[in-house]
């Protein structure tokens, strides 16, 4: 989708750091990170939210790739995801992606 800021990052028509890549899944820092380690994850494929997500293996291919960043970016096990779904839960972005953050403590609940 030629107006979707995701789609225009994974078709390298807007720079991004990417820090990891498969064939389906893209990772990139955040650019208004909220903690020291904030990392978003994105189907390459347009989904627009995460209840409009059916492919169930590329669910999975997500929650692996998150794994993998967190651990590649010396967080491990310690971070926090969030997925934001539709306007009312704070998405601004309506192409699914997934908040990886960590380095710091957090608060609960979440706001």
């Amino acid at each position: 989708m030629d107006d979707c800021l995701f789609c225009r990052i994974v078709a390298g028509k807007i720079p991004a750091t990417v820090v990891y890549e498969d064939d389906e899944v893209l990772a990139i820092n955040d650019v208004f990170p909220r903690a020291p380690f904030h990392v978003l994850v994105v189907p390459r494929k347009h989904v627009e939210r995460l209840s409009d997500l059916e492919d169930e293996p590329l669910g999975g291919r997500l929650l692996q790739a998150v794994r993998t960043v967190a651990r590649q970016g010396g967080v491990g096990d310690n971070f926090r995801l969030v997925v934001n779904n539709g306007d009312n839960a704070g998405q601004n972005v309506l192409h699914l992606h997934l908040h990886v953050l960590g380095g710091r403590e957090f608060a609960w609940p979440p706001g």
